[in-house]
């Protein structure tokens, strides 16, 4: 792994792999680059793969403010910092794949392929008082208050079958700076990439997740019926796909970045 200062911040990132094309994987909230670590074999055979903790996440430097503009802008800075040019193929889940679609629309001529599932693309004022539950308790009792309600809805028993799997990653969420977990939660009231979807031109690939029930695979479909160029499929997994059903998710995935699915 390396760090790298990149708009005004330390981001730690690693960029290996094989292959012509860059993939750029955007981790969800609370994850960091080891959420890709089961996927990643696979990817590097293709790929030459960035993965990179969010600022505030895994061993990136820690804040208190969060933005769109700023995630972006990290991202934008990260690229040029280690000289990736040419347009790149990005994905993400659940946080990171409305974090891809904000980039996507933000940097339309930077990606070649955009691929996402359960994206989350719009804040609700309907989860602004569980948001503002969640907040308090970490306030008071720090990251470990809040994980069991958290993977509740987001890692159901269903997906549990690998317990191993399950509580590395239950292990690793405790670990998660808690003034940057606020910050990213008083983020989610505002977030709004919808503005956009319409004009996303490159090849799309949507993934409803059945067991999702943050973003339904309802949802996924909506978002997906409102980008032009979108393939949208559902698929027997979980809000954090990449982690829940690795090989899935790359049988999934990993055909339509290849291009194989139009």
């Amino acid at each position: 792994m390396e760090w790298i200062e990149a708009n005004g911040v330390s981001l730690r990132y690693e960029f290996k792999g094989n292959g012509d094309d860059t993939l750029i994987l955007i981790h969800e909230l609370g994850g960091s680059l080891e959420s890709w670590d089961e996927v990643l074999p696979e990817l590097q055979k293709h790929f030459r793969v960035l993965r990179y903790d969010q600022r505030g996440f895994g061993l990136s430097e820690k804040t208190d403010t969060i933005t769109m503009d700023g995630i972006i802008a990290d991202l934008v800075c990260l690229l040029e910092a280690i000289g990736i040019t040419s347009p790149c193929h990005i994905a993400g889940t659940a946080l990171g794949a409305g974090i891809a679609i904000g980039f996507t629309t933000c940097h339309p001529d930077r990606v070649k392929r955009l691929a996402v599932a359960s994206p989350s693309t719009r804040g609700s004022s309907k989860t602004i008082p569980a948001r503002e539950e969640r907040i308090k308790k970490i306030q008071s009792g720090g990251m470990r208050s809040s994980v069991d309600k958290s993977l509740n809805k987001s890692y159901p028993e269903i997906l549990r079958t690998n317990t191993a799997r399950f509580e590395r990653y239950r292990n690793r969420w405790v670990t998660n700076d808690p003034e940057s977990f606020i910050a990213i939660n008083r983020f989610l009231s505002i977030l709004d990439v919808t503005a956009g979807l319409g004009k996303i031109g490159c090849p799309t690939l949507v993934v409803g997740c059945e067991y999702d029930t943050i973003r339904t695979p309802e949802m996924s479909s909506q978002v997906a019926g409102q980008i032009p160029s979108a393939i949208y499929i559902e698929a027997p997994t979980g809000h954090f796909m990449a982690v829940q059903t690795p090989a899935l998710f790359i049988k999934t995935f990993l055909p339509f970045l290849k291009g194989e699915v139009t």
